[in-house]
């Protein structure tokens, strides 16, 4: 019998970058806009994700921030202390998931963030 599942190893069908546009238009108020050579995504004029030469940052709570810095291919973005960025010609399943999911994560922080940018209270 075999298995019909891929190896963990395998590329993903969709690239880190691709997978976070296509979030980007399944989730609600989101604007896309392009900032010198940067694609920056916003909610309720809140920044909360880029994408910057081969690069996708993330501004997420400052828990998950500290946890995600943990995996591979990530960094602190220069954007700020909870900003995360990950390099985004990385393909493989993990890192398209992970960028999919924190994606969504820093979407509904920007929806709890006051319009000033503030921390949620």
């Amino acid at each position: 019998m075999t298995s019909e599942q891929p190896p963990n190893e395998s590329a993903a069908t969709e690239s880190s970058a691709e997978a976070v546009d296509r979030a980007a238009g399944e989730l609600e108020e989101v604007r896309r806009r392009e900032v010198g050579k940067a694609v920056e995504y916003d909610r309720a004029g809140i920044v909360f994700a880029a994408r910057e030469a081969g690069r996708l940052s993330f501004r997420l709570r400052a828990d998950i921030a500290e946890h995600a810095l943990r995996t591979p291919e990530t960094s602190r973005s220069p954007r700020g202390r909870e900003w995360v960025t990950v390099a985004s010609e990385v393909t493989d399943t993990f890192t398209v998931d992970r960028a999919a999911a924190w994606f969504e994560s820093a979407w509904r922080l920007a929806g709890d963030l006051p319009e000033t940018g503030g921390a949620p209270n």
